[in-house]
């Protein structure tokens, strides 16, 4: 049986040769020693400074290669692709500070090289309804930010599932327009905006959805996130009025091009799993037990419904050790595995600082026993 085989098995709730198992993502420095080369991808403050030193195209590559060269290794069933940077000019920009600059549009960009390659304004700008993007102007791709999605997909189309992750999930588009505490306040005072943030950022996903598929992905994964530990952070009717509706238009428009949608989001979604469901969401990946996202009650009230990619928490990796992460498999295999409906990875990526034995546990643990039959019993 193949790698793609397994993870189309999981999906259809039927029990494959084993249980699938990948990765999203994989941080640049623990790459760097599982393959024993460098690379570029995926290696925060680096790579944005190589991307400026005019090394894009290297950069495009290692995204691809160590993409490939992770699963091939790692022996994984699923690969996450994202697309890449443009093909064009990326000269160094006005640095008001170490890690800060001033954008294309005249933003102050700040970057924290202490987590990961996470990028976010300063400050946001003002804006009305009249800054927001035309719904209805057509987008288009970059077809060059799919190099690294079809190299992958050449590589391993044939043998393993490919995840393409959008770069524009927009269903909760606050990081775009107005930041997250005043995009949620215009959800009570200005509904206009929110409409028509929502409808125009989903609307460009659309373009990448299809455009991710004609490159050959199987499927593809948003990654707005809704929800904090203690539920969705709009609140459910709010989720229901504003964010539910792009949703669903991404997962229609997934469907009818032939492919799979898999929807990322963490927190504590149990209110608006039955929403996802609705929807139509074909797998859900950011479970994190720890916060009572337990894989056993998630089996018994959605297993029919819902394919989970989860099992072992990103926190389990990164500060506790190898036998707590041994744990967390062997707790997924058994509460999730029988019957299909699980592939087994982290609840979000290996982000900076997972340790290296800790990881290789849990690849060690899934060989072991992820064959199915599973025949784990309760532990004590």
């Amino acid at each position: 049986m193949t790698s793609r085989e397994r993870v189309l098995c999981a999906l259809r709730h039927q029990e494959a040769d084993r249980v699938p198992t990948g990765e999203n993502q994989v941080d640049g420095r623990l790459a760097e020693a599982i393959l024993g080369r460098p690379t570029l991808s995926t290696h925060g403050w680096e790579e944005q400074n190589a991307l400026w030193n005019g090394k894009r195209d290297e950069i495009a590559r290692d995204y691809g290669a160590t993409t490939v060269a992770l699963a091939q290794t790692l022996e994984w069933d699923y690969v996450r692709v994202p697309a890449v940077y443009p093909r064009a000019d990326s000269h160094r920009p006005v640095m008001t500070g170490p890690s800060s600059w001033i954008g294309e549009d005249g933003i102050e960009m700040t970057f924290n090289p202490d987590h990961g390659s996470i990028i976010m304004p300063a400050r946001y700008p003002e804006m009305t309804t009249g800054d927001l993007p035309d719904p209805d102007e057509r987008f288009a791709v970059d077809a060059s930010q799919l190099e690294a999605v079809r190299y992958v997909v050449d590589q391993l189309g044939k043998t393993h599932f490919v995840v393409g992750r959008l770069p524009i999930d927009g269903t909760f588009p606050w990081e775009d327009s107005v930041g997250l505490e005043e995009f949620l306040a215009r959800m009570i005072t200005d509904p206009r905006f929110v409409d028509r943030a929502v409808d125009a950022f989903v609307s460009r996903s659309l373009a990448w959805i299809a455009a991710m598929l004609d490159a050959g992905v199987d499927a593809v994964m948003p990654t707005d996130d809704y929800c904090d530990n203690r539920g969705p952070v709009m609140g459910r009717d709010l989720f229901r009025r504003f964010i539910l509706p792009g949703i669903r238009r991404q997962v229609e428009a997934t469907h009818a091009g032939g492919g799979i949608f898999i929807k990322h989001t963490d927190g504590n979604t149990w209110e608006i799993l039955d929403d996802l469901v609705e929807a139509g969401v074909d797998a859900w990946h950011g479970i994190q037990p720890a916060i009572g996202m337990d894989l056993g009650l998630l089996k018994r009230r959605f297993g029919q419904t819902l394919c989970f990619f989860g099992g072992v928490d990103c926190d389990t990796l990164i500060r506790a050790d190898a036998e707590a992460a041994r744990h967390e498999v062997r707790d997924a295999l058994r509460k999730a595995a029988p019957g299909g409906g699980l592939v087994v990875t982290c609840s979000n990526v290996l982000q900076p600082g997972v340790k290296l034995e800790n990881y290789m546990a849990v690849r060690d643990e899934i060989r072991v026993h992820g064959t199915y039959p599973i025949r784990l019993r309760e532990e004590e």
